[in-house]
């Protein structure tokens, strides 16, 4: 089935509704996801559920993003699976590797969130951190090309002027983790 077959018969399903395309909502959702990975890497020592929780949230949101990007959104009882197969969809057979981690992020997570008994080891969760790296790169690459003008700002209004340029020059994603972690680590923030 191609993108606008499963289109055709989400909307059937009532899996999926139009929605009007708004670019600050993607925005907001990419930040939250790169957000997400921050908290996945700073709690992997801590506590490999909640690593493996906002790692699969940073893709949930990713993969949400997508959907609104093509004016959609998910609306049944099954969302997550729903924003998943539609991500697939539109992101094509390049990217079905991902997608399938994806999806078992999602089973894993629903298993664990209900079984007090299953844990997440910690390979898993360094595993789904390292996936949910990958998805985040490759939405925001799609997003900037959907929408060139868009301007991606995910540095945390709380900086200063001279931290945001050292975060700029240096790469959002490496500078400000580690410097958390090391916060974190040293216990002055």
């Amino acid at each position: 089935m191609d993108y606008k077959d499963t289109i055709k018969v989400m909307t059937g399903h009532g899996l999926i509704k139009k929605q009007k395309v708004d670019f600050s909502h993607i925005e907001a959702l990419l930040l939250r996801a790169q957000k997400d990975i921050v908290a996945a890497k700073a709690n992997l020592e801590i506590d490999e559920e909640v690593t493996y929780n906002y790692a699969y949230l940073a893709m949930l949101r990713c993969g949400r993003s997508i959907v609104f990007m093509k004016g959609y959104r998910s609306v049944d009882g099954q969302q997550h699976k729903t924003i998943i197969e539609l991500s697939g969809e539109v992101l094509g057979e390049k990217f079905k590797n991902i997608i399938k981690k994806f999806d078992h992020m999602r089973r894993k997570r629903n298993q664990f969130t209900y079984d007090p008994f299953l844990p997440v080891s910690k390979i898993e969760a360094e595993n789904a951190l390292e996936t949910a790296e990958e998805f985040v790169k490759i939405v925001l690459k799609l997003v900037q090309k959907e929408n060139p003008q868009l301007r991606f700002n995910f540095l945390p209004s709380f900086l200063s002027k001279n931290q945001k340029l050292f975060f700029q020059k240096e790469g959002f994603f490496k500078t400000f983790v580690v410097s958390v972690l090391r916060c974190r680590k040293i216990g002055k923030c």
